[in-house]
């Protein structure tokens, strides 16, 4: 029998893990004659049976059976996260695809076709973006944001200059800080303007002979579009500087502007964002960086590029380069999906997600901002920010909201992000979502804001109808287990401990 809470007197349920269940001789191995010989055959290649829990069948399906209808993806409901473009991912992506498990072993003709496949997938890219050159293969958009780093890094030695300051605006992400000092870069904050933005004015006073390079987002974590960018990329290149641009906000640009007519001259996408392939818990992503062409021949190894007939091919000649970021070719799938979507979509579709995702998101700010009112003043377009401000005096936080709003059947907002927002609550619904998601959504939202009103001495005790309950998340973060020790009772081990 589950135990109750303590908070609520509601059963927690808490599956626990098979080596938790496991018991020496509960599953005894019977396969029937004639099969038994093809499993004897399977596990031929062990020097001994892999050292597994010791669970029976029925009890190993009844487990995962329950772990399944615990998840909470895209197929299940609307994803709401500010800067991270959960979409729907459509499964003709994934067909197309698994086109890659066909060709293996990958001989020459495989090879060729595939490569075509990316080849044609970078020159939309760069038709898509305004820029002149691309390499497909970092891994996430922080690799792509690495890249990108270290390609300024080795333009600017090439040029015989030792820059090492990029300056960050405070509406950036989180990464672009990290990507900077991984490069060897330092970072210098630059605050932002009352009407959300990056003024050139504010940019002109920290620009002197050691800025290397801008790392803007645009649009900006508070969904508003930077519309100083182009003078602030002519005062960058009278300086000698670069511009960089994080481009996980694409999504509400496609087919309406391109980042290389602004100015920019290096940036990253996040085909697994924008470009409708599947992300989340870590991966799979892919973070293409561009650039413009002064900056091509720094670009990561292997070079992608046709021969004069026209096919396409690997090529490491590339004395310049950075090297190579990432090996054997490791994100093909996704950089597959994201093709196929372009395909599907076309040029004109690609337009139209930009235009729904803008009309969704005003929606809901418009309807929510009548209880959560405003943080920013300016229009904005795919994302917009609420915050708790309306509430902090009955004691409800934002996380609290997000909590709150799990109980509602719903994944919660970014919270807390960005942090020149105090108790923000970050929403990006997508072209994705119906109307009616919408409705229901802001109806959740509605209702949570009224409780906070009525009864805040409740918004303790959500998430309430969760398999598990609100967790201390700061003791967790400051008493980190990260070392597994095997828990089969079968092998003498013990629990998960630090």
């Amino acid at each position: 029998m589950p135990d109750e809470s303590p908070v609520t007197g509601f059963p927690v349920i808490l599956e626990p893990l098979l080596a938790e269940l496991s018991r020496p001789g509960s599953n005894p191995a019977r396969t029937p004659r004639p099969f038994d010989a093809h499993l004897a055959e399977d596990l031929g290649a062990y020097a001994s049976p892999p050292r597994l829990p010791e669970v029976c069948e029925f009890e190993t399906v009844r487990h995962f059976t329950r772990l399944s209808r615990l998840n909470y993806g895209i197929e299940t409901g609307m994803y709401p996260l500010g800067s991270c473009t959960m979409k729907y991912n459509p499964k003709v992506s994934e067909v197309a695809a698994a086109c890659v498990s066909d060709i293996h072993p990958a001989d020459a003709p495989a090879m060729e076709r595939v490569l075509g496949w990316l080849a044609d997938f970078r020159e939309a890219l760069l038709e898509i973006t305004g820029m002149d050159d691309a390499c497909l293969w970092p891994a996430a958009g922080a690799h792509g944001e690495l890249a990108g780093m270290l390609v300024i890094g080795k333009a600017l030695e090439a040029r015989g200059e030792k820059r090492r300051k990029v300056l960050v605006p405070d509406t950036a992400h989180g990464t672009n800080p990290a990507s900077c000092t991984i490069a060897g870069f330092t970072t210098v904050n630059v605050p932002s303007g009352r009407s959300g933005c990056l003024e050139a004015d504010q940019v002109a006073r920290h620009l002197d002979a050691d800025v290397a390079a801008l790392m803007m987002t645009n649009p900006n974590t508070l969904g508003v579009f930077e519309r100083d960018i182009e003078r602030i990329a002519g005062l960058l290149h009278d300086n000698g500087s670069y511009l960089y641009m994080d481009g996980a906000n694409l999504n509400a640009l496609l087919g309406v502007t391109r980042p290389g007519d602004m100015g920019v001259d290096c940036m990253h996408i996040n085909l697994h964002k924008t470009f409708g392939a599947p992300h989340g818990g870590g991966g799979p992503g892919s973070g293409p960086v561009l650039v413009k062409a002064d900056l091509s021949r720094f670009l990561p190894v292997p070079r992608l590029a046709r021969d004069a007939s026209g096919r396409a091919r690997l090529m490491d000649d590339a004395p310049l380069s950075v090297g190579r970021i990432h090996g054997g070719l490791g994100n093909v799938a996704v950089v597959l999906k994201a093709y196929a979507y372009v395909l599907s979509l076309g040029a004109q579709g690609l337009k139209d997600a930009a235009v729904r995702s803008c009309l969704n998101a005003n929606y809901l700010r418009k309807r929510l901002e009548k209880t959560f009112g405003s943080v920013c003043p300016s229009p904005t377009l795919h994302e917009f920010v609420i915050s708790d401000r309306a509430f902090r005096d009955k004691g409800v936080s934002a996380m609290d909201i997000a909590k709150a709003l799990m109980d509602k059947g719903f994944h919660p907002p970014t919270v807390y992000f960005p942090l020149n927002v105090q108790g923000a609550l970050m929403i990006e619904p997508t072209e994705s979502e119906p109307l009616r998601e919408l409705e229901r959504f802001a109806l959740a939202m509605e209702e949570i804001a009224g409780a906070a009103q009525v009864s805040p001495g409740d918004f303790g005790s959500h998430p309430m109808n969760t398999p598990v309950e609100r967790v201390d998340e700061v003791w967790a973060a400051r008493n980190l287990i990260l070392t597994w020790h095997d828990m089969n009772p079968s092998s003498g081990g013990g629990y998960l401990n630090g």
